[in-house]
């Protein structure tokens, strides 16, 4: 979140705000806290992943900017939106075991599990994500350690630019960007 607010030059400006496997919605709602004049659609597969994101929406009293759907990344979405931003799966199979019990007696394995390398989701949201871009739009992905590189290259072929990176707390690269030039 702290690059994305880093890219939002004007905090007043009503941005639209996408973001793919929202999930409890935390992120749409903690940039919508941060940015008075968003709106935003958090998408997840799971309805019961939803019904906890419109709750917590309607504690913070967001439910006026925030809205969820139940979508398959970005299938049946269409519109032009500021910022799509997406914490998706990307965990790989072989790494499933090493998980902390807090995070895998928590959260399905849908959640967290991404194929062999971890990356297929990646795969799947990149281009949807790029094709709902405006010009100067900014996607904005969480990533595990190690696949900096892999999403990079897949921001790039998706014709999206200027990538960057930032790190987390541990040094860790879990954060990438890049912005849309051209429609």
């Amino acid at each position: 979140m702290e690059g994305i607010l880093e890219w939002v030059q004007d905090t007043s400006k009503p941005l639209r705000i996408l973001d793919l496997g929202t999930g409890t919605g935390c992120l749409l709602l903690a940039l919508l806290s941060e940015l008075p004049s968003a709106c935003g659609l958090g998408v997840d597969i799971s309805e019961e992943a939803l019904a906890v994101a419109r709750d917590n929406a309607g504690n913070l009293e967001l439910s006026g900017r925030a809205d969820f759907a139940c979508h398959d990344w970005t299938k049946g979405l269409t519109g032009a939106w500021d910022i799509v931003l997406s914490n998706p799966p990307y965990i790989a199979e072989g790494e499933a075991a090493l998980l902390e019990p807090e995070v895998s007696d928590y959260d399905p394995p849908g959640a967290l599990i991404a194929g062999v390398d971890g990356l297929r989701d990646y795969r799947i949201l990149i281009p949807g994500a790029a094709n709902l871009l405006p010009a100067h739009g900014l996607l904005a992905l969480e990533v595990g350690r190690g696949q900096a590189n892999s999403v990079e290259e897949m921001l790039l072929a998706a014709g999206l630019h200027s990538p960057w990176r930032k790190r987390d707390l541990s040094g860790v690269e879990r954060c990438c960007f890049a912005v849309k030039v051209k429609k």
